[in-house]
């Protein structure tokens, strides 16, 4: 790998209509790196995923992947290195588990063209591994919330991505989904992938990321590891909630409890 940055994001501003949504937004992504998104409803979190995906153009500053302005690349382009697994994905419109998967390869084919044996072959691997293969013949608006997940994943690494991006990606999950989906997103960073995911959950944050950027306002309040940025000042600052900071007692990265009202750390009195 490069060591260029994968993503850099040069102060940028982006509004909708009359409402601001970032304002004066800086980071840089190395590559290879997972970085968390956090921040309450409304931060910018979407807004911040949907500028690297040049889905929104800034009014102001400029997101360059891999050194180069993501404005002068065609849409095409993008998707040929930037995957995304999004919030809300389709319902299917009745098309099997591997039709979705597969077209994650159009970004590669020229106009009209069809899928050959390298496209079907790496739609594939992307099933086995996300362990949905054995779903290719269901359609997508049968499966159940976790599983569609899974699909929507594989789908973006059919496009064989440098950069994965992705919008909440255990939002309506039960547990046991979003530490499958954490892990498989996880293992596929492990194996050299850049990941920028926004998250709801501080905790599971905290747990895969190596570094957070969180967003107030639609502005970096807090930028580091997890533990630079979940300090309970921090959280009651931009969350408006008390909370308990403790290292968790395997990984040693931060637990964040929210105190209920009337409650304290300070032991029985």
């Amino acid at each position: 790998m490069s060591a260029r940055a994968a993503v850099v994001v040069v102060d940028i501003a982006c509004r909708y209509e009359a409402i601001p949504a970032l304002d004066g937004v800086a980071l840089s992504i190395a590559p290879g790196e997972f970085a968390g998104i956090v921040g309450p409803n409304g931060s910018g979190k979407t807004t911040l995923l949907r500028a690297i995906h040049a889905l929104v153009a800034p009014e102001r500053g400029t997101v360059l992947l891999g050194g180069t302005d993501i404005a002068g690349l065609t849409a095409r382009q993008v998707a040929s290195r930037v995957a995304a697994v999004p919030q809300h994905g389709h319902n299917g419109f009745g098309f099997t588990v591997f039709d979705v998967v597969l077209m994650g390869r159009a970004p590669h084919l020229g106009p009209l063209a069809r899928e050959g044996d390298a496209d079907l072959a790496l739609a594939r691997e992307a099933m086995e591994h996300t362990r949905t293969w054995h779903l290719r013949h269901r359609r997508v608006d049968e499966l159940s919330g976790g599983e569609r997940q899974r699909v929507l994943l594989a789908r973006a690494l059919a496009q064989a991505p440098e950069v994965l991006l992705l919008d909440e990606p255990t939002a309506h999950l039960d547990i046991r989904y979003q530490v499958e989906m954490m892990s498989l997103i996880g293992g596929l960073n492990a194996g050299g992938l850049t990941v920028i995911a926004a998250l709801h959950d501080l905790n599971l944050a905290s747990m895969f990321c190596a570094r957070l950027v969180l967003l107030d306002r639609g502005r970096v309040a807090g930028l580091g590891t997890p533990a630079d940025v979940l300090t309970p000042e921090r959280v009651r600052e931009v969350y408006g909630a008390d909370v308990e900071v403790r290292p968790h007692p395997v990984t040693g990265r931060p637990v964040v409890t929210v105190l209920g009202q009337g409650l304290s750390t300070g032991g029985e009195k």
